[in-house]
């Protein structure tokens, strides 16, 4: 899914973990853990980007189709960010950083779960043509092959999830 999406959910999940558990976690680091994965992933392609635009070099953006899977004669920048896609979209990866903290912090920070959640929903949002979750990595390359996330069908649900959402924390 896209950020807005993954922001929306995350914070829904935020409101729903507070109002049960009696805890506060704070809605900017829920949210930035919820749209960290694609932020670790994409910033280096996006900032590439968008120095060769500005340094005036022709920039080819291929169809999702012809992006996967990344071949070897592709750009580095495509390697680099399908690298970056897999350790920032792995649950193994996600338990080991949490491990670490709480190795270090002696405590689990709640709002880091934003980052599983986004795994949770990128699985079945991901079809094999467009960035499929690599969610085992790096144990395993098993991906399952959902619906992408910007066919009409998964869009417009997704879009009045949306609206319900901010129908419902606006205009209470």
């Amino acid at each position: 899914m896209d950020i807005l999406a993954h922001s929306l959910w995350t914070n829904l999940a935020k409101e729903g973990f507070n109002s049960k558990f009696k805890k506060e976690v704070k809605t900017f680091w829920v949210i930035f853990w919820g749209i960290f994965p694609d932020l670790f992933a994409f910033t280096p392609l996006f900032l590439w980007g968008f120095f060769n635009l500005i340094l005036g070099r022709q920039i080819i953006t291929p169809s999702p189709e012809k992006l996967e899977p990344v071949s070897f004669n592709s750009l580095s920048i495509s390697h680099l960010t399908r690298l970056l896609y897999s350790i920032s979209h792995s649950f193994i990866v996600f338990v080991l950083v949490l491990g670490l903290i709480y190795l270090f912090k002696k405590r689990i920070y709640f709002a880091l779960f934003g980052w599983p959640l986004h795994i949770l929903i990128d699985i079945p949002t991901h079809s094999y043509k467009f960035y499929p979750t690599p969610f085992l990595w790096p144990i395993s390359n098993f991906k399952l092959g959902g619906i992408y996330w910007a066919e009409p069908l998964v869009y417009d649900f997704k879009l009045q999830q949306s609206f319900n959402y901010l129908r419902f924390y606006l205009f209470l």
